[in-house]
């Protein structure tokens, strides 16, 4: 115990243990099989914990353990143009029609172009690990089956139970959006298709029916076909992009070049404030990393469609900016409908609709990828026992996540039914970031780390370089937000780069990726922990405080029940292998 888990079978055992609608399944672990069971498994939770904390999974136990958990196999029907379309539905929302105006105005002017350069490079770095991962390990948990392998399954199961809430968050965000969209899209108020209740708290008290019927339509997408899905996601973000042509042909009609002087009104600290913010535009990619499982060929498709997503996305919204800023002076442009001010200053009031159907259909895919991405991640985590192995079914005729999806969305449509937008906005996460710092931090460890291989002086000089990386990292984010001095991040940033060399040059790597792998190791993942650090650094208090108590949820469940339902899986696996010779 307290060893990496072997790569060796088990499959066929696990199989036995069905998802189907039964109270035993619910809960089959031995742990639950009595009040005195469940007893003794509390006294030995500091023991189990151990075990968890020091064991790490492995490729072929996500692979072949986890899907066989599923009854049946999710069906390989996509490609990589499915994957670079649902990359560009997941990313391209109505956040560049905010956005871009908010950040133009208050932080970088007509600079803003290089903001989402910027931003859009520190996506890529990301874009880079989830890559590597998920052509190597091709499962529909995404960063939950990376972090198992590399981390462990106590960080793997806190990132991810983050992340899922996040989901159900922003999801029930975009649906409300989509009704105030709708609305105007109408020429009503936002509020005018929603049912007001005055005996109800006032941040709860407008009713949004539209957004159940939009999520539950979505529901029913995601559950039909992941192909079938990928069809409408494509042609909808072909409408969309028709959209953006035509904002960027008719705004340069209207084209000042003056409007572009001074360019960069707030100096280069407003350009990288800026980037910070507009970070959050290209956030949604990581959903297609869960579809790895369903790609036909993971080794072409995934970094084709990951990669070039990003790149066509990157385009647009530099694209977009320069269109705004060219069209008013950055003092005039609206913070909150940049685009449909700008068009209705040059006389074309019209165009607002057009703008408002664009964002419509980006918030449709987004919220589309979302629901296929949480319900991916959800499966692989109860294949894991960590929590109820009956949403890990996978519907023998569609190939879905049945149970996954339908949960997923119902709780994102009971938040949006109640909940005001101004609360839900509020609750912007750092999950997101906290994750890809963790799966940059995995990819590190995947490339110098062996279990059994790896020198005990390697391994000590890996775990030094990797605090002295985290440490400036974290340096770096906390001087920028609390100081306009530049000799802390002068230290900071040395201390980063000397790490990050004697990383490079002082530890020999212990495994080469077998099919793709992300170029300039350790500087590639390296400057992504960074980044993601910084970026953290920049997000609101009351997001940490909901992290943090989200988190303390997270771990009381975990030690009363996901610890002890993962653990007796593990040890069942290792049974029907033969490995097991003592349990706690």
């Amino acid at each position: 115990m307290g060893q990496p888990n072997s790569d060796a079978g088990g499959g066929e055992g696990i199989r036995k243990r069905s998802c189907g609608c039964s109270k035993q399944d619910f809960l089959p672990e031995e742990s639950f099989k009595s009040w005195g069971n469940y007893a003794k498994a509390l006294k030995a939770t500091p023991a189990r914990l151990l075990d968890r904390l020091t064991a790490r999974s492995g490729d072929h136990i996500e692979l072949v353990e986890m899907k066989a958990r599923s009854q049946h196999e999710m069906k390989k029907s996509l490609t990589w143009w499915d994957l670079m379309w649902f990359g560009i539905g997941a990313v391209i929302g109505a956040g560049i029609f905010v956005l871009t105006g908010l950040e133009t105005k208050k932080h970088a002017g007509p600079a803003v172009v290089l903001s989402y350069v910027v931003s859009g490079v520190s996506a890529m770095l990301s874009v880079f690990c989830y890559t590597e991962f998920a052509v190597e390990i091709p499962a529909a948990g995404g960063s939950f089956a990376y972090l198992r392998v590399e981390l462990g399954d106590f960080v793997a199961f806190i990132a991810a139970g983050n992340i899922l809430l996040e989901y159900v968050i922003g999801g029930a965000a975009v649906a409300r959006s989509w009704t105030s969209y709708f609305a105007t899209l109408c020429n009503h108020h936002p509020n005018d298709f929603r049912i007001h209740v005055s005996s109800f708290p006032d941040d709860y008290n407008q009713l949004d029916p539209i957004a159940i019927v939009v999520i539950i339509v979505i529901c029913t997408l995601a559950i039909a076909s992941t192909k079938g899905s990928s069809r409408f996601n494509y042609i909808a973000s072909i409408f969309h992009v028709a959209i953006i042509l035509f904002i960027v042909i008719a705004g340069l009609t209207k084209a000042n070049p003056k409007n572009f002087t001074p360019f960069a009104p707030y100096g280069p600290r407003g350009i990288f404030v800026a980037s910070a913010v507009l970070f959050f535009a290209y956030v949604g990619f990581d959903a297609v990393s869960t579809m790895a499982e369903e790609t036909k060929n993971p080794a072409k498709d995934i970094p084709i469609g990951l990669v070039g997503s990003m790149v066509i996305t990157t385009l647009a919204y530099c694209i977009l900016a320069v269109t705004l800023c060219l069209m008013q002076p950055y003092q005039q442009i609206d913070e909150d409908a940049p685009f449909s001010v700008a068009f209705e200053a040059v006389g074309w009031g019209w165009a607002k609709y057009i703008v408002a159907a664009g964002a419509i259909k980006g918030m449709t895919t987004v919220l589309l990828v979302s629901a296929v991405g949480q319900a991916r991640y959800l499966t692989h985590i109860a294949r894991s026992h960590m929590i109820s192995p009956w949403f890990a079914k996978v519907h023998e005729r569609t190939g879905t996540p049945v149970n996954a999806t339908a949960t997923m969305l119902a709780a994102t449509a009971i938040i949006a039914f109640f909940t005001s937008l101004g609360i839900l906005s509020n609750l912007l996460s750092i999950s997101t970031l906290f994750i890809f710092m963790l799966v940059a931090l995995g990819l590190i460890v995947r490339r110098y780390y062996v279990s059994g291989e790896t020198t005990s002086s390697d391994r000590n000089k890996l775990i030094i370089c990797l605090v002295l990386i985290l440490g400036s990292s974290i340096a770096t984010a906390v001087y920028w937000s609390l100081s306009n001095g530049w000799i802390g991040l002068v230290v900071s940033n040395s201390i980063w780069f000397l790490s990050t060399l004697a990383l490079w040059l002082g530890v020999p790597q212990a495994k080469k990726p077998r099919v793709w792998g992300v170029p300039l190791v350790p500087w590639v993942p390296s400057l992504s922990i960074a980044i993601n650090l910084f970026l953290l650094g920049s997000i609101d208090k009351a997001s940490f405080e909901r992290f943090g108590i989200w988190t303390g949820i997270l771990l009381v469940y975990y030690f009363l029940i996901g610890l002890h339902a993962s653990y007796d899986s593990v040890m069942e696996s290792k049974m029907v292998a033969g490995e097991v010779n003592n349990s706690v």
